[in-house]
């Protein structure tokens, strides 16, 4: 699926990559918080003054001293980031490390704000967040760039929210945080501040264009399951049984699954739901967990009650295919300029079909894709790609952006 953001201006040959407008990565795995925020922040400035930095880290660090490391190479420059179930980087994927993301240069124009106590109105917060592209209204190229507590409820709720006042020409790219599969709490950054139950907004305004790729790799597995109950995210019944049996007996699903949570949500990494939307695109939706006590499954986003759902499937093979296919898109909505970099967001549920080696493989294929332009990113509860409509949630997709 090729996004190229609007509106078109008059075409103009493809520009060189030149040193007034960059995309610097740095990446950091100390155990001290402050020296390898520092460390990162200081590889992806290189000297260099930027316009926006994003932080994606793992939730084991002290937050507050990773950020105090951040800042004293960044001052006072706009920040956004989350922690995560993994980040990515040009040299590869960590998994309790930080990537610093800078982007500065000639030609950008961007804008941040933040919504707090999301959870209490997703689509208030959603809109908030977005109320930062009022800013930038006189740039060529527009995104909105979103960063969310995907543990906050419904995550369409977001989107449809930033769509509201976005609007329909405005792309909307991003992911929700993680907090390396505890699912327990997932944490936003934004300036100074750590938050929680937050969704941040950023807006990106560029004089050359913006490129979104979104593929997933899933493939449907028998015969789709009635949603007889459902509420918002939660899934009561399937085909009038309780919704968490009838998941586990379609699968076949281990013992261990079927008794202890960690077990489950390890299981369910690799057997998503699929959904068919009206207008005939397929979602994917991440099965994040079971009550034991009701025997139902709760999802990231809305299963909404009488729809067909599908047990999905995937291998290496599958979702490496679908790794190329979103970095091909993203690139050619770029009209032939050369990528700045790349900035993925993967769902933590890929990462699980794909094993150590597939990973590293994934990664490598990114940074290929980028031609020697950098890579940053993160392993998310959920990603954002609204490409038409008010609809942009996705679950176990991998979601690209490319910029130029």
């Amino acid at each position: 699926m090729v996004i190229q953001t609007t509106p078109t201006p008059t075409k103009t040959p493809p520009k060189a990559r030149t040193p007034s407008r960059w995309m610097g990565v740095g990446q950091a795995t100390d155990d001290a918080p402050k020296q390898a925020g520092r460390t990162a922040a200081k590889d992806a400035l290189m000297g260099r003054t930027p316009e926006l930095v994003i932080v994606f880290c793992s939730e084991r660090y002290d937050l507050p001293a990773l950020l105090a490391g951040v800042r004293s190479q960044t001052g006072d420059a706009q920040l956004i980031g989350c922690s995560t179930a993994g980040e990515i980087a040009t040299a590869g994927a960590s998994e309790a490390g930080v990537v610093v993301l800078a982007l500065g240069g000639e030609g950008f124009a961007i804008k941040t704000a933040v919504a707090t106590g999301a959870s209490s109105d997703l689509r208030g917060a959603g809109a908030t967040a977005a109320s930062c592209m009022a800013a930038i209204a006189d740039r060529p190229y527009r995104i909105l760039l979103l960063l969310t507590d995907g543990l906050a409820g419904d995550q369409q709720e977001v989107v449809r929210g930033a769509y509201s006042v976005a609007g329909a020409s405005v792309p909307l790219v991003g992911g929700c945080a993680g907090d390396d599969l505890k699912m327990h709490a997932t944490h936003q950054l934004y300036g100074d501040a750590v938050l929680n139950d937050a969704v941040i907004g950023a807006a990106i305004g560029s004089d050359s264009p913006l490129g979104i790729g979104v593929r997933h790799g899933w493939r449907r597995v028998g015969e789709p399951l009635l949603v007889t109950r459902s509420a918002n995210n939660r899934v009561y019944e399937l085909d009038d049984r309780p919704a968490l049996d009838a998941y586990l007996d379609r699968l076949s699903a281990p013992a261990e699954a079927r008794r202890t949570p960690e077990a489950f949500t390890q299981f369910a990494q690799t057997h998503p739901l699929g959904l068919n939307r009206r207008s005939g695109e397929e979602q994917v939706r991440f099965v994040a967990g079971a009550d034991f006590a009701d025997r139902s499954i709760g999802c990231i986003a809305e299963v909404p009650q009488g729809g067909l759902a599908w047990l999905m499937e995937g291998d290496a093979e599958s979702v490496l295919a679908a790794t190329d296919a979103a970095c091909a898109d993203a690139l050619a909505a770029l009209g032939g300029h050369p990528p700045l970099g790349l900035v993925a967001f993967d769902c933590i549920a890929r990462k699980g079909v794909l094993g150590d080696l597939g990973v590293a493989d994934e990664v490598a294929r990114v940074a290929r894709h980028a031609d020697g332009a950098p890579v940053a990113g993160f392993y998310t509860y959920g990603e954002i790609a609204r490409t038409q409509g008010v609809s942009g949630f996705h679950n176990q997709t991998l979601v690209v952006l490319a910029v130029s």
